[in-house]
């Protein structure tokens, strides 16, 4: 039973945000938005130790549609990466700013780029497409993503600074607008290139957080040496071209790693492994 202790781990972990954010804001709405994605991301754990081929597939759906549909488009929160400069400029700690400090921020030091794998409704829909590996060489084009992302921090600035009135409805429609735009590049950018994750590598204005906190991450696959083969299994299924066989923090594409798994799985001698916090306190337990 010892290996069902990491999705209640998992649990537990979401359950004392839920709880502190419940208390410390005085809004009951966190509890149930955070036990939910813990119990999301649970049940996604628990699948993938049963081997179920979608166990990341459920979450993504289990959360982003969660996020984009019912947090988006029913609540009007706009949880992109304008609606937090707008929460950021209005100097309120709700919604948005709660949202990338767990997600995007800070939690990555604890489980990398987790949000990308099992929770980013834009990747929730591009993973849907036939290009699960890319096709050919990584193209020099990760420096649009700090275009778009100080083209999104110009856009909400500017809007403070000309005083203009319903932020709120800007915002929803920035959503609405922002979504579309995402899945036309992103659809258009994988059929290019034949490489589903084309727009997390070259376009996303989110990885300029991601990136640096993922590379002190606790979570993250580690190789096994002795067990390892060299036969290239892994770095052939990787969607994020990332080199798992070398365990030091400046592997190749080390900070684009999504925790997917599919290295692990596809290992013909299991010399890969997920090692976290979650992984040393279920070891100790």
């Amino acid at each position: 039973m010892s290996k069902y202790r990491k999705p209640f781990l998992i649990l537990l972990l979401f359950e004392a945000i839920a709880v502190t954010l419940w208390l410390t804001k005085n809004n009951i709405f966190y509890l149930w938005n955070f036990s939910y994605i813990g119990c999301s991301l649970a049940l996604g754990r628990f699948l993938y130790i049963k081997k179920y081929k979608h166990a990341r597939r459920i979450v993504q759906l289990l959360v982003g549609l969660y996020m984009l549909v019912y947090l988006g488009l029913i609540r009007g929160e706009n949880m992109q990466i304008e609606g937090f400069w707008y929460y950021l400029f209005t100097g309120v700690f709700e919604a948005a700013t709660i949202h990338y400090a767990v997600a995007k921020i800070f939690g990555p030091l604890l489980f990398g780029r987790g949000w990308c794998g099992y929770a980013c409704w834009t990747a929730m829909v591009l993973d849907f497409l036939p290009w699960k590996v890319p096709a050919g060489p990584r193209k020099k084009l990760g420096w649009i993503r700090y275009v778009t992302f100080a083209l999104s921090l110009i856009f909400v600035g500017a809007l403070f600074l000309a005083h203009v009135g319903n932020m709120k409805d800007i915002m929803f429609w920035a959503l609405i607008i922002g979504n579309v735009l995402y899945y036309a590049v992103g659809i258009t950018l994988a059929y290019l290139f034949k490489d589903n994750r084309a727009f997390c590598k070259y376009i996303c204005p989110i990885t300029v957080f991601l990136k640096p906190a993922s590379y002190y991450s606790r979570m993250r696959i580690e190789c096994d040496t002795e067990k390892c083969v060299s036969c290239g299994k892994c770095k052939k299924v990787c969607p994020m071209e990332v080199d798992m066989t070398d365990n030091s923090r400046s592997r190749k594409n080390g900070t684009e790693c999504i925790i997917c798994m599919e290295c692990e799985s596809n290992c013909p001698k299991g010399a890969l492994h997920l090692n976290s916090l979650l992984s040393k306190l279920t070891r100790r337990a």
